[in-house]
């Protein structure tokens, strides 16, 4: 029982003064509403118990009891007090609002600090309550869902927001909280969804918003409105926008992992196991003892019996075949840079290889073979006249090869001339499969080395790190979590700013690892990546724009083509699908302020405003916004693996992809050996570091999320939803359609495989 004074009574309500049970502070309140501590915030709502009151002066008898929605006043008074002498009974009966709190699955997602709620409706608001029920301080811990009742005095109509605080108590300081989301069922038998989904790490007063998704046009509330637009206002301090190098995507500015916002880190999980991998990867690979030497690789076997700590049944395969024509053109299909390769229709001015050089018996032509289809193109032109790195103070070299491929009658493709320099000379000569072992061997290796660079810089790094940063930030910073867009696109967003934070501090900053042991490290990486930007378009990021626009649309065994077309009908639908949901005509995409911010933020910090790339400036149409969006979603998910998951397959083995090379390419044919090509080869500390840096890149944390699987819960509506179930079945049949063809191939494609593509750039 808790024993007050009556200060005073009237008809309405009863005066009441006390002492708080948790901070022994005075209490003046109001009953029926219940009255609480201004000192400690701590509010009296002691729900099946009795409060004894005693009047000021002297007993009255005055008795309150609380149950369920019914309280009742019985008040007793002596004919002597009251002049009438009539006897008062008094009954107030209140509604309430059943509130179910899902706190976040991560241990330390759980709070045992003291939690707040207040409900804001349409029609009035509750008082700030203090959710405790008979679990005490367990209610909140991590995958616990516990449910509480708020009472008002009448319904406060359809609810608009709530208001959520946390306070510590005494000798229990503020800890963090991850709650996921807020279920109330109304008096009128209504659920509303509060999706929250981010930490509570302070006790300021956090408001979060229904689920169901509202455009700014249809934000009426005054409630909804400000709490909208000081959402984006506080976003726009958190989510900066920096410039890592001129020339490149802005970037978000932040000085460490601890200062980005909590909602946007790794978890503990993902942390732990990243920072784990990261600090033993030379350890795990065998590699302790060996990053620091200087030497070359005295032969394979040598290099072999580090390889063989830790192996992929691809990486096998690679070790086995990389010397190999026909492995050599297959990588170009559906090896981790499947992006180069095009169907040549025209030789090249700077690449002079002559019929005689590729046909010597007069029996075909290079006219016939093109006309045909049969010849395929690399061109490294971005490459070209760079100033290679130097490593461990040895001068190291990088060329911009062309190479020409052939399809041959049983379906295989094969290289057919390497040109190593981008201009013609004598000391420039075309190698061709008839020359020496190691001649044709060596200017493979240059070739391959050279897409090394490629890769990382361009397909990796630009066009999926870099832009999935430029997406996420700019739909941080200008699309409430109210709007479709944004329920849409925030799973295709975790953790992509801290591993780009990392990227930028581990790998391509003056001390990482890409600078220090990369051929394409120091000056030429900055001029790699501007070369990539302003070379990028909008079809080019669209799969089948990109993958016509190459002439690759008929080339047999090209896997990466076959599931990801596939894949991007399927994210197309479903975008589709969401999209039309929300946006019933042109117009409304056009008169969306937010959604054009969106676009026109990313037209100038990712892509730098160059109209050229033909991204565009802002939206007009519900399919130019289906359009953008599934190229958003595919980018950081299955664009990512592609071009991400293979990278220890085909890189561990480093011959077939080396790092980077310490000879110049032979001027003159019939001057290498395997003497030559050894020393040619990375040496040993420039090998693991590569090593170890492409299996921590290649290996996915246990917290991985595939494509399709939601765990946050941010959308409301049944459409949605059902849509997600579609879109999810349709993944789960392509995942078996690719699983069926792989038992078949020699080399399984599983890049593409919705199974174990992640939702986001998350590694």
């Amino acid at each position: 029982m808790l024993h007050v004074f009556v200060v005073d009574w009237m008809f309405s309500h009863l005066t009441v003064k006390g002492l708080c049970m948790m901070c022994n502070d005075e209490v003046l309140g109001h009953i029926p509403f219940l009255p609480n501590c201004k000192t400690c915030s701590y509010m009296f709502s002691i729900p099946s118990s009795e409060i004894v009151f005693t009047d000021w002066k002297h007993p009255k008898g005055v008795c309150i009891k609380v149950e369920s929605v019914v309280v009742t006043f019985t008040i007793h008074v002596s004919s002597k007090e009251i002049r009438t002498g009539f006897f008062f009974f008094f009954t107030v009966k209140m509604v309430n609002y059943k509130v179910t709190v899902s706190t976040s699955g991560p241990l330390n997602g759980t709070t045992v600090n003291i939690i707040f709620i207040k409900l804001v409706g349409t029609d009035g608001e509750s008082d700030r309550t203090w959710l405790c029920n008979f679990t005490g301080p367990l209610a909140f811990t991590a995958g616990q869902a516990s449910s509480f009742n708020v009472s008002c005095p009448v319904s406060i109509g359809k609810l608009i927001l709530i208001e959520l605080d946390k306070q510590g108590l005494p000798l229990i300081p503020q800890d963090s909280w991850f709650p996921a989301k807020v279920e109330v069922e109304s008096p009128e038998g209504d659920t509303y969804n509060f999706p929250i989904y981010r930490w509570i790490i302070d006790s300021e007063v956090e408001r979060f918003r229904e689920g169901t998704a509202l455009r700014v046009f249809e934000d009426s509330h005054h409630l909804g409105k400000y709490t909208r637009e000081q959402a984006l206002k506080q976003r726009e301090k958190d989510y900066r926008w920096d410039v890592y190098a001129e020339g490149i995507p802005h970037n978000m500015k932040v000085e460490g992992p601890l200062s980005l916002p909590c909602e946007v880190r790794f978890s503990f999980t993902k942390s732990t196991e990243f920072g784990f991998t990261a600090l033993t990867g030379l350890s795990e690979l065998g590699l302790k003892g060996l990053s620091y030497s200087k030497k070359s690789w005295a032969n394979l076997d040598e290099l072999n019996s580090v390889f063989c700590n830790k192996r992929t049944d691809i990486s096998e395969y690679v070790q086995e075949h990389w010397k190999e024509d026909t492995f050599f053109g297959y990588q170009y299909l559906n090896g981790i840079n499947p992006m180069l390769i095009r169907r040549c229709t025209a030789l090249p001015e700077n690449f002079p290889v002559t019929d005689d050089m590729l046909f010597p018996d007069g029996q075909s032509s290079l006219a016939d073979e093109m006309k045909n289809g049969n010849i395929f193109l690399l061109d490294y032109k971005r490459l070209d006249g760079l100033k290679a790195n130097m490593i461990n103070e040895k001068q190291q070299y990088l060329m911009a090869p062309l190479v020409l491929l052939q399809k041959t009658p049983d379906d295989k493709l094969m290289p057919i001339a390497i040109q190593l320099k981008q201009t013609p000379a004598e000391d420039n000569p075309i190698f061709l499969p008839t020359d020496s072992e190691y001649d044709w061997l060596t200017a493979k290796i240059f070739v391959r080395s050279a897409d090394f660079s490629e890769h990382q810089l361009n397909v990796h790094l630009l066009r999926t790190h870099l832009l999935a940063e430029v997406y996420a930030v700019s739909l941080l910073r200008n699309v409430p979590m109210v709007h479709p867009l944004y329920k849409l696109l925030i799973p295709h967003t975790r953790y992509t700013m801290q591993i780009n934070f990392l990227a930028r501090l581990t790998l391509i900053s003056p001390s990482g690892v890409f600078t220090k042991f990369a051929a394409s490290g120091g000056e030429a990486m900055g001029t790699i990546l501007k070369r990539s930007l302003s070379s990028t378009t909008y079809s080019s990021l669209c799969m089948p724009e990109n993958i016509a626009e190459r002439g690759m649309e008929d080339v047999p065994n090209y896997y990466y083509r076959d599931d990801g077309l596939k894949l991007w009908d399927i994210i197309q639908r479903f975008v589709e699908g969401v999209l039309s949901f929300y946006y019933k005509s042109d117009e409304e995409v056009q008169k969306d302020p937010e959604l054009q911010k969106w676009i026109s933020d990313i037209f100038e910090h990712g892509f730098l405003s160059q109209e050229n790339t033909g991204i565009p400036q802002s939206f007009t149409s519900v399919a130019e916004l289906v359009k953008f969006v599934t190229m958003v979603i595919f980018t950081g998910s299955g664009q990512h693996s592609a071009v991400n998951t293979g990278q220890y397959d085909y890189g561990g083995w480093m011959p077939n992809t080396p790092i980077s090379l310490q000879l110049p390419p032979p001027t003159t044919k019939g001057t290498t050996s395997e003497a030559t090509m050894l020393n040619t080869l990375p040496d040993i500390s420039t090998t693991v570091q590569g090593m170890a840096t492409v299996w921590l890149l290649s290996k996915p944390s246990s917290d991985f999320v595939p494509l399709g699987q939601f765990p946050e819960e941010h959308f409301s509506e049944e459409t949605p939803w059902e849509l997600i179930k579609d879109f999810q079945g349709e993944l789960e049949v392509l995942s078996r359609v690719i699983s069926v063809r792989n038992r078949k191939l020699e080399i399984p494609y599983t890049y593409m495989d919705p199974a174990v593509i992640e939702n986001s750039v998350a590694i």
